[in-house]
C-alpha cells in the first residue's frame, strides 16, 4: 500500500513538472529586444574588439614612459691570460699577471624619449580614433541585433497567426464535410461534391502541418536569439499591430541617417586614423632624441672592480636609410587614405539608397494593409453570398469551396501585411539611425 502511495505521488509530481515546463511565456516585443541584447553572441564579440582597441590605445600611451632594462651575467673563465699594459711605478719587474677564473657584471639602462618626430603622438591619436570607431561599430551591430530581433518576433507572430487562422478554417471544413456527408447519405448531395469537400479539408489539414512546422521553427529561432531553452513555448503580443507611427518626410530620414548612423561615424574616424598614420609614417624622416641614464657594476677578482658607475646623458639616433625607404611607406599610407575616402563615399550612397528603399517599403506596406482590409471584407461577403446561393441551389459546390479558400487567403494576407508593416517601420528606423532610441512602434 505504501509503495502505491509513493508511485501515485511520483506520477502527480511528474505531471506537475511537465505542465510547468510547457507553461506558455507571454513575450512582448520590448522584452524580446532586451533579452536579445543581453544574450547576443555578436555583441559579446564586439565588446571583445572594444577591449582589444582600448588595450592598443593604452599600449600607444605607454610608449611615452621610460624604457628600463636590467641585465647581468656571471662568467666562468678557463685559464684566461691578462696582460695589463701599464707602467710600473717603481721601475721594477712587472708584477705577475693575475689568474682570472670568473667575472661578474650588471647593467641598468633607462631611456626616456624626448623627441621622435611625432611617432608616439600620432600613434596615440590614431589608436584613440580606432578605439572610438570600434565602439561605434559595436553600437551599429547593436542596431542590427535589434532589427534582427524585430524580424524574428514578426515571423513568430505571423507563424502563430497562420496556425490560428488555418485551424479555424480546418474546423469549418471538417464541419462542412460532416454536413455534406449527411446530405449525401440522404441522397441530397452528389458523391462528387462530398469528395470535393473532403479533398479541400485534407489540403487544409496539410497546410496546417506546414504552418505548425513554421511555428515551431520560429519559436526555436526566437528562443536561441533570446538565450531561452529551445522548447520554451512563446506567446507573442499582438498589441504592436495596433499602433500607428507618425511618418516623417523622406528627407528627414535621410538627414537623420547622416547624423545618427554609427557606421558612417565609424568610417569618419577610420578616415582620421588613416590620415594620422600618414603623419606617423613621415615621422621616420626625423631623428630621435632620448634622455639616457644607467648604472654599471663589475667585478673581476684580482684584476679590477667597478661600483657606483652612474651615467646620464642625451642620445641621438638617426636612420640614414629612411631618406630612401620612407617614401614608399608614405605612398602606401596615402593609398590607404584614398581607399577609406572611397569607402566612405560608397557608404554614404548606400545609406541614401537604404533609406529610400525602407521608406518606399513602409509606404507600400501601409497601402497593402488598406487593400487587404478591403479584400477581407469582400472575401467574407463573397463567401456569405455564395453560401446563400449554394443553400438555394444557385451556386455549385466548387463555387462555395473557392469562396472559402479566397476568404482564408484574404485573412492571412491581411494579418501578414500588418505584421510586415511593423518590420518595415523598424527597418526604416534602423537605416535612419533611430532604432536604438525608438525601437518600438
Amino acid at each position: 500500500m505504501k509503495s502505491k502511495v509513493i508511485l501515485l505521488f511520483g506520477c502527480i509530481l511528474s505531471i506537475g513538472l511537465s505542465v510547468q515546463s510547457q507553461e506558455t511565456r507571454n513575450l512582448s516585443l520590448e522584452e524580446a529586444i532586451s533579452l536579445s541584447l543581453k544574450n547576443s553572441h555578436q555583441l559579446k564579440g564586439s565588446q571583445a574588439r572594444i577591449d582589444e582597441a582600448t588595450a592598443a590605445l593604452k599600449e600607444a600611451v605607454e610608449k611615452k614612459l621610460p624604457e628600463a632594462k636590467v641585465s647581468g651575467s656571471y662568467l666562468r673563465l678557463n685559464s684566461a691570460n691578462f696582460d695589463l699594459k701599464t707602467k710600473s711605478n717603481n721601475g721594477g719587474t712587472p708584477a705577475e699577471s693575475p689568474k682570472v677564473s670568473q667575472a661578474v657584471y650588471g647593467l641598468v639602462n633607462i631611456s626616456l624619449p624626448i623627441y621622435n618626430g611625432g611617432r608616439i603622438k600620432y600613434g596615440i591619436e590614431s589608436s584613440r580614433y580606432l578605439a572610438e570607431a570600434s565602439r561605434l561599430d559595436a553600437d551599429f551591430q547593436k542596431d542590427e541585433v535589434i532589427l534582427n530581433t524585430v524580424d524574428a518576433y514578426i515571423n513568430l507572430y505571423k507563424a502563430k497567426a497562420a496556425v490560428d487562422i488555418v485551424k479555424e478554417n480546418l474546423l469549418q471544413s471538417q464541419q462542412r464535410v460532416k454536413d455534406f456527408s449527411n446530405l449525401e447519405k440522404n441522397g441530397l448531395l452528389a458523391r462528387n461534391d462530398l469528395l470535393k469537400a473532403e479533398l479541400q479539408s485534407s489540403n487544409t489539414e496539410l497546410s496546417l502541418l506546414d504552418v505548425q512546422n513554421n511555428w515551431q521553427l520560429a519559436k526555436v529561432n526566437m528562443n536561441l536569439m533570446l538565450g531561452l531553452p529551445d522548447q520554451t513555448d512563446l506567446a507573442p503580443d499582438s498589441s504592436m499591430l495596433h499602433l500607428s507611427p507618425q511618418l516623417n518626410t523622406l528627407e528627414d530620414y535621410i538627414q537623420s541617417a547622416q547624423q545618427n548612423r554609427k557606421d558612417m561615424a565609424s568610417m569618419a574616424l577610420q578616415h582620421k586614423a588613416s590620415s594620422t598614420a600618414v603623419k606617423s609614417t613621415r615621422a621616420d624622416l626625423y631623428p630621435s632624441l632620448n634622455l639616457t641614464g644607467g648604472y654599471i657594476a663589475a667585478d673581476i677578482p684580482h684584476v679590477f672592480s667597478v661600483t657606483n658607475a652612474i651615467n646620464m646623458g642625451v642620445g641621438v639616433s638617426y636612420s640614414i636609410s629612411s631618406l630612401w625607404k620612407t617614401k614608399s611607406k608614405v605612398q602606401q599610407a596615402e593609398a590607404r587614405v584614398r581607399q577609406v575616402n572611397e569607402a566612405e563615399a560608397s557608404l554614404s550612397d548606400q545609406v541614401r539608397l537604404d533609406v529610400n528603399r525602407s521608406y518606399l517599403n513602409l509606404l507600400s506596406s501601409q497601402k497593402k494593409i488598406e487593400v487587404y482590409s478591403k479584400a477581407v471584407e469582400q472575401a467574407v461577403e463573397n463567401y456569405r453570398i455564395t453560401k446563400n446561393k449554394y443553400d438555394n441551389s444557385l451556386a455549385t459546390t466548387t463555387d462555395l469551396l473557392d469562396a472559402d479558400v479566397a476568404q482564408l487567403q484574404a485573412k492571412l494576407n491581411y494579418v501578414f501585411a500588418k505584421a510586415d508593416a511593423v518590420g518595415a517601420y523598424n527597418d526604416l528606423l534602423k537605416t535612419s539611425g533611430q532604432i536604438n532610441t525608438n525601437n518600438k512602434l
